[in-house]
Protein backbone atom coordinates (compact mmCIF):
# COMPACT_ATOMS: atom_id res chain seq x y z
CA UNK A 1 0.00 0.00 0.00
CA UNK A 2 2.82 2.37 0.91
CA UNK A 3 4.54 1.68 -2.45
CA UNK A 4 1.28 2.34 -4.35
CA UNK A 5 0.80 5.67 -2.56
CA UNK A 6 4.38 6.60 -3.36
CA UNK A 7 3.87 5.77 -7.03
CA UNK A 8 0.64 7.80 -7.17
CA UNK A 9 2.38 10.73 -5.48
CA UNK A 10 5.32 10.48 -7.89
CA UNK A 11 2.99 10.39 -10.89
CA UNK A 12 1.02 13.39 -9.64
CA UNK A 13 4.21 15.32 -8.95
CA UNK A 14 5.54 14.54 -12.43
CA UNK A 15 2.24 15.70 -13.93
CA UNK A 16 2.37 18.98 -12.04
CA UNK A 17 6.00 19.55 -13.03
CA UNK A 18 5.17 18.88 -16.67
CA UNK A 19 2.12 21.17 -16.59
CA UNK A 20 3.94 24.00 -14.83
CA UNK A 21 6.99 23.52 -17.02
CA UNK A 22 4.84 23.68 -20.16
CA UNK A 23 3.20 26.89 -18.98
CA UNK A 24 6.58 28.46 -18.24
CA UNK A 25 7.83 28.36 -21.80
CA UNK A 26 7.64 31.36 -24.08
CA UNK A 27 6.34 30.99 -27.59
CA UNK A 28 6.57 32.74 -30.89
CA UNK A 29 3.32 33.91 -32.44
CA UNK A 30 2.06 36.39 -35.04
CA UNK A 31 2.95 39.57 -33.11
CA UNK A 32 5.49 41.69 -34.96
CA UNK A 33 7.34 44.59 -33.44
CA UNK A 34 5.83 47.80 -34.89
CA UNK A 35 7.86 49.16 -37.78
CA UNK A 36 7.79 52.75 -36.57
CA UNK A 37 7.35 53.52 -32.87
CA UNK A 38 7.47 57.24 -33.70
CA UNK A 39 4.07 56.88 -35.42
CA UNK A 40 2.42 55.63 -32.23
CA UNK A 41 0.72 57.96 -29.75
CA UNK A 42 2.06 57.89 -26.18
CA UNK A 43 -1.26 58.34 -24.37
CA UNK A 44 -0.51 57.22 -20.81
CA UNK A 45 2.26 56.54 -18.31
CA UNK A 46 2.06 54.15 -15.38
CA UNK A 47 4.60 54.36 -12.54
CA UNK A 48 5.23 51.64 -9.94
CA UNK A 49 8.27 52.29 -7.76
CA UNK A 50 11.35 52.18 -10.00
CA UNK A 51 9.28 50.91 -12.96
CA UNK A 52 7.90 53.40 -15.49
CA UNK A 53 5.68 52.19 -18.33
CA UNK A 54 4.94 54.39 -21.33
CA UNK A 55 1.93 52.99 -23.20
CA UNK A 56 1.25 53.91 -26.81
CA UNK A 57 -0.94 52.88 -29.71
CA UNK A 58 -1.83 53.75 -33.27
CA UNK A 59 -3.69 56.95 -34.18
CA UNK A 60 -6.41 54.73 -35.71
CA UNK A 61 -6.94 52.94 -32.39
CA UNK A 62 -7.08 56.28 -30.58
CA UNK A 63 -9.76 57.50 -32.99
CA UNK A 64 -11.77 54.26 -32.77
CA UNK A 65 -11.75 54.17 -28.97
CA UNK A 66 -12.63 57.85 -28.67
CA UNK A 67 -15.56 57.09 -31.01
CA UNK A 68 -16.72 54.15 -28.90
CA UNK A 69 -15.54 51.53 -31.38
CA UNK A 70 -13.02 48.70 -30.89
CA UNK A 71 -9.52 49.16 -32.26
CA UNK A 72 -9.19 47.87 -35.84
CA UNK A 73 -7.16 44.86 -36.97
CA UNK A 74 -3.54 45.90 -37.41
CA UNK A 75 -3.51 47.83 -34.13
CA UNK A 76 -0.48 47.66 -31.87
CA UNK A 77 -0.42 48.65 -28.22
CA UNK A 78 3.14 48.96 -26.94
CA UNK A 79 4.19 49.18 -23.30
CA UNK A 80 7.75 50.51 -23.04
CA UNK A 81 9.12 49.20 -19.75
CA UNK A 82 11.82 51.26 -18.02
CA UNK A 83 13.59 50.14 -14.84
CA UNK A 84 15.54 52.77 -12.91
CA UNK A 85 15.31 55.03 -15.97
CA UNK A 86 16.79 52.45 -18.38
CA UNK A 87 14.87 50.70 -21.17
CA UNK A 88 14.29 47.15 -19.92
CA UNK A 89 11.88 45.61 -22.47
CA UNK A 90 8.79 46.10 -24.62
CA UNK A 91 5.40 44.44 -24.26
CA UNK A 92 3.40 44.41 -27.51
CA UNK A 93 -0.25 43.56 -28.07
CA UNK A 94 -1.26 43.20 -31.69
CA UNK A 95 -4.77 42.73 -33.03
CA UNK A 96 -4.98 40.81 -36.26
CA UNK A 97 -7.71 39.30 -38.36
CA UNK A 98 -8.09 35.69 -37.24
CA UNK A 99 -5.37 35.85 -34.55
CA UNK A 100 -7.80 34.37 -32.01
CA UNK A 101 -8.12 31.15 -34.01
CA UNK A 102 -4.54 30.29 -33.03
CA UNK A 103 -5.67 29.45 -29.48
CA UNK A 104 -8.28 27.32 -27.82
CA UNK A 105 -11.19 29.02 -26.06
CA UNK A 106 -9.41 28.87 -22.70
CA UNK A 107 -6.58 31.13 -23.93
CA UNK A 108 -8.32 33.23 -26.56
CA UNK A 109 -8.45 37.01 -26.15
CA UNK A 110 -10.54 37.79 -29.23
CA UNK A 111 -8.03 38.56 -32.01
CA UNK A 112 -5.29 39.92 -29.73
CA UNK A 113 -1.90 38.27 -29.34
CA UNK A 114 0.89 39.31 -26.97
CA UNK A 115 4.67 39.27 -27.10
CA UNK A 116 7.63 40.52 -25.10
CA UNK A 117 10.67 42.00 -26.82
CA UNK A 118 14.13 42.92 -25.62
CA UNK A 119 15.46 46.48 -26.16
CA UNK A 120 17.07 45.29 -29.43
CA UNK A 121 13.51 44.31 -30.53
CA UNK A 122 14.23 40.57 -30.59
CA UNK A 123 11.61 38.28 -29.06
CA UNK A 124 12.15 37.77 -25.32
CA UNK A 125 11.78 33.99 -25.03
CA UNK A 126 12.05 34.20 -21.23
CA UNK A 127 8.46 35.46 -20.98
CA UNK A 128 5.28 33.40 -20.96
CA UNK A 129 2.61 34.85 -23.28
CA UNK A 130 -0.04 32.51 -21.83
CA UNK A 131 0.32 34.53 -18.62
CA UNK A 132 -0.41 37.72 -20.61
CA UNK A 133 -3.54 36.19 -22.09
CA UNK A 134 -4.68 34.95 -18.70
CA UNK A 135 -4.38 38.40 -17.15
CA UNK A 136 -5.88 40.33 -20.08
CA UNK A 137 -8.89 37.96 -20.22
CA UNK A 138 -10.14 39.78 -17.12
CA UNK A 139 -10.55 42.88 -19.31
CA UNK A 140 -12.89 41.28 -21.86
CA UNK A 141 -15.43 44.10 -21.37
CA UNK A 142 -12.86 46.67 -22.54
CA UNK A 143 -11.58 44.68 -25.54
CA UNK A 144 -8.88 43.12 -23.32
CA UNK A 145 -7.23 46.51 -22.71
CA UNK A 146 -6.30 47.81 -19.27
CA UNK A 147 -5.72 51.48 -20.08
CA UNK A 148 -8.10 52.21 -22.97
CA UNK A 149 -10.35 54.13 -20.57
CA UNK A 150 -7.60 56.78 -20.42
CA UNK A 151 -7.64 57.43 -24.17
CA UNK A 152 -10.75 59.71 -24.17
CA UNK A 153 -8.98 61.86 -21.53
CA UNK A 154 -5.83 62.20 -23.67
CA UNK A 155 -5.37 65.82 -24.78
CA UNK A 156 -1.81 65.67 -26.10
CA UNK A 157 -0.16 65.03 -22.75
CA UNK A 158 0.12 61.42 -21.50
CA UNK A 159 -2.48 60.69 -18.81
CA UNK A 160 -1.01 59.45 -15.53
Amino acid sequence: MKVAKSLVFAALTAGVVLAVGWQGYAETNRVKFPENLDRLVHYTTVRRGDVTEHIMTTPEAMEAIKGGRPPPAGTHFVLVDYRDGELYRYFVMEKGEGFGADYDEGRRTADWQFQWFWPDKSVNMNENTARCQSCHRSQEGSDYLYTAYRIPRFNGTPVE
